[in-house]
């Protein structure tokens, strides 16, 4: 029994270093087609699609690393998980949508941006990892 858990927690370290890493990759990546197409490559549409590419293509790794990472923890961390995401994705679509209405029907001054909707899944996600862990504690 020890050991079988002993494997699940170096099984869970080794899988969160790995999404740690292609997170970072990703993250990085973005930086680059994003900055790079003002900075460096300005007006080169070539470069500006194979950096958008190859940050589309880190992206699907990011996100196999994630689904590597929930398959590999213990059956409450995935049900907290789980649970996080549902809420998270829950209302990035009701959220989304609103804020796109208000945007087309002029009701906000500014246009909805996307990173808007980004922080608010980010921090409903984290927010329910850490509502989750406190219920099952």
């Amino acid at each position: 029994m020890k050991g079988k858990e002993e494997t699940r927690v170096v099984l869970t370290k080794k899988n969160t270093i790995n999404l740690a890493v292609w997170t970072g990759a990703w993250v990085l990546t973005l930086a680059i087609s994003t900055f790079g197409s003002l900075l460096i490559w300005k007006g080169n549409d070539v470069a500006i699609i194979i950096a958008i590419l190859v940050n589309f293509i880190v992206g699907i790794g990011m996100i196999l690393a994630n689904v590597r990472h929930i398959k590999g923890l213990d059956e409450l961390q995935r049900k907290i998980q789980l649970e996080a995401i549902g809420i998270a994705l829950g209302l990035a679509v009701v959220a989304g949508i609103s804020y796109s209405s208000l945007d087309q029907t002029n009701i906000i001054s500014y246009n909805a941006e996307i990173s808007h909707l980004v922080i608010l899944i980010g921090v409903t996600y984290m927010a329910g990892i850490l509502i989750g862990n406190s219920r099952y504690r």
